[in-house]
């Protein structure tokens, strides 16, 4: 079974460090991602995450000048980029294109998610290939899974990612809700998995087995809270157990890549916040977190256990 590999460091890396890589850096790491083996390099949200953050960086604005600088060093043909229907105009995904990016994924809300469908079928009218990412998956009923599911590919979404936002699935729990996304859309599911209970590599490895194809990692794990499936690990492990893989994936260059984050990029370095393990079990969102810091870890735990029997 071949897998399709997103490395999305320098988007959900920005998390860490207020999306602020330095182009001569993003244009190595992009360089030495594809060396790796990886398929597609998302670099950067376009105008924005979620939730607005201030002074955001280079890899949070996903400006064209920045596409363009990344489509010359590694070819359009692995530039992919990620948005917010929220955040953009029709004007965005046109400009895009131009610029050089060839992927896009649409993050699509459970409810109220109209107004991502009409950018699904502007993107597959410019020729983008198009995916959607369903955000905190572990809290959609899998009613809504079926239905936006279906709402999605029907307008042309080529296949859905499911996000772990929260961290808090199990490998069971993977494996369910990549078999019934599957059986929605009968085409490519992926997964992308946050490690808040050390379990990304384990999902990983869940999903491929109920037959999800796509797959975010990042460098050292990178990414919001705790971060996500560690690509060095992932690399390894598929180098290890698809021969396939071990062709055209290259644990090499991705070590390498390694060294040149922590060396560059100080909020690289792993790290498992305490609140952000709180956070997976409770299956809670990231916006919880202010709640659960300070010295007293049991209240902590009891202030989490009360807002996930309230939510």
């Amino acid at each position: 079974m071949s897998i399709v590999n997103i490395d999305v460091t320098l988007r959900d890396g920005g998390y860490r460090n207020g999306f602020n890589f330095p182009l001569s850096y993003a244009l190595k790491h992009a360089r030495l991602t594809v060396e790796a083996g990886f398929d597609w390099v998302e670099i950067a949200y376009r105008k924005g995450s979620l939730l607005p953050i201030p002074d955001l960086g280079l890899t949070g604005r996903g400006d064209d000048e920045f596409i363009a600088a990344v489509a010359r060093e590694i070819g359009a043909q692995r530039v992919a980029m990620i948005l917010h229907p929220k955040n953009i105009t029709e004007h965005d995904l046109p400009a895009m294109y131009a610029a050089g990016a060839r992927l896009v994924r649409i993050i699509l809300p459970a409810k109220g998610y109209e107004r991502g469908l009409e950018y699904i079928r502007q993107a597959r009218e410019i020729g983008f290939g198009v995916g959607v990412n369903f955000a905190r998956i572990s809290q959609w009923p899998g009613r809504d899974i079926v239905e936006v599911a279906t709402a999605a590919t029907d307008a042309g979404a080529e296949f859905v990612y499911l996000a772990d936002s929260n961290g808090s699935l199990s490998p069971v729990d993977t494996t369910d809700l990549t078999t019934l996304t599957k059986s929605v859309t009968g085409g490519p599911v992926g997964l992308h998995a946050h490690n808040n209970l050390g379990l990304a590599l384990a999902n990983a490895i869940s999903a491929v087995a109920a037959g999800a194809t796509w797959m975010d990692s990042s460098i050292q794990g990178m990414g919001k809270g705790p971060g996500n499936l560690i690509a060095e690990q992932w690399l390894a492990h598929l180098d290890r157990t698809d021969p396939e893989a071990s062709t055209r994936l290259h644990l090499g260059p991705a070590l390498e890549l390694a060294d040149l984050l922590l060396a560059t990029i100080p909020e690289g370095t792993p790290s498992l916040p305490l609140p952000d393990l709180v956070l997976g079990r409770y299956d809670l969102p990231v916006e919880h977190r202010k709640e659960l810091l300070g010295g007293n870890h049991r209240e902590g735990i009891a202030t989490a256990r009360t807002l996930a029997t309230v939510r």
